[in-house]
């Protein structure tokens, strides 16, 4: 079994206050058909979404970030063609708020996917070396066998995205595909 666990693909993270800027604008379509193929074949879909509260002082990223997806705001709701496929698909999709970089940092993500069966996790989304990097390794660690969808993907360091590409492959052992229908 396997399933699609979507980082962080909001407002903020595209062009909002966080801003990946035009890689990440330019896997929308890639992003939406891919979930729209994992929700159509009965995959499990989880839209694993950053949250952050206002002003909060105590949060790690206080210090290294701008503030970004606030609860409430627009900066996170998902951006473009995929938020309507995921209101059109909102029974069949799982929305998981996460508070750190890991979607399975202080989630019940490992839990949920554990009930399932499944074995093997597709990632997509933003930042590839930050959150679905970060996001990765803790898979790897917990022995989930991984795909990165390179083509649905994307970072505001190109270097860093180069980087994360050749390390889910090198040192995770990830399948990392670029066309994902074949």
């Amino acid at each position: 079994m396997k399933a699609l666990v979507l980082i962080d693909y909001t407002f903020d993270f595209v062009v909002g206050k966080l801003p990946c800027g035009e890689p990440a604008v330019a896997i929308e379509t890639r992003i939406s058909e891919l979930t729209s193929d994992f929700v159509d074949k009965g995959e499990f879909v989880v839209m694993a979404v950053d949250l952050h509260e206002e002003g909060d002082p105590y949060h790690p990223e206080t210090k290294l970030f701008p503030p970004h997806n606030i609860r409430g705001t627009m900066g996170r709701e998902l951006y473009g063609n995929l938020k309507k496929v995921y209101e059109a698909n909102i029974e069949a999709i799982y929305w998981m708020d996460k508070t750190r970089y890991s979607a399975f940092c202080g989630t019940d993500l490992e839990q949920r996917l554990r009930a399932r069966g499944i074995q093997e996790l597709h990632l997509a989304g933003v930042c590839t070396d930050i959150c679905v990097l970060h996001t990765a390794v803790d898979a790897y660690n917990k022995g989930f066998s991984l795909v990165i969808h390179a083509d649905a993907v994307a970072s505001f360091d190109e270097r860093g995205h180069a980087w994360a590409l050749q390390h889910f492959e090198q040192t995770l052992g990830a399948k990392v595909v670029r066309d994902w229908k074949n």
